[in-house]
């Protein structure tokens, strides 16, 4: 089994607090995660990044966009 990666920019997540999925686009002081809905606009932030987890790899990200 391997251990829960801590989200990044670029990586597809899903944030359990807003029940909502999106792509992590900043981390500002390393305390506030920027992210962005899959498709279309607008944006919010999470402090609690143990609440949000990689659904999809940046690394793997690249060859989907």
């Amino acid at each position: 089994m391997s251990a829960k990666r801590s989200p990044w920019v670029g990586d597809l997540i899903h944030d359990e607090d807003a029940n909502r999925r999106g792509i992590v686009t900043d981390v500002q002081g390393g305390a506030v995660w920027v992210l962005r809905p899959e498709a279309g606009p607008g944006r919010w932030t999470s402090e609690q990044p143990e609440r949000l987890t990689v659904v999809t790899p940046r690394e793997e990200m690249r060859g989907l966009l």
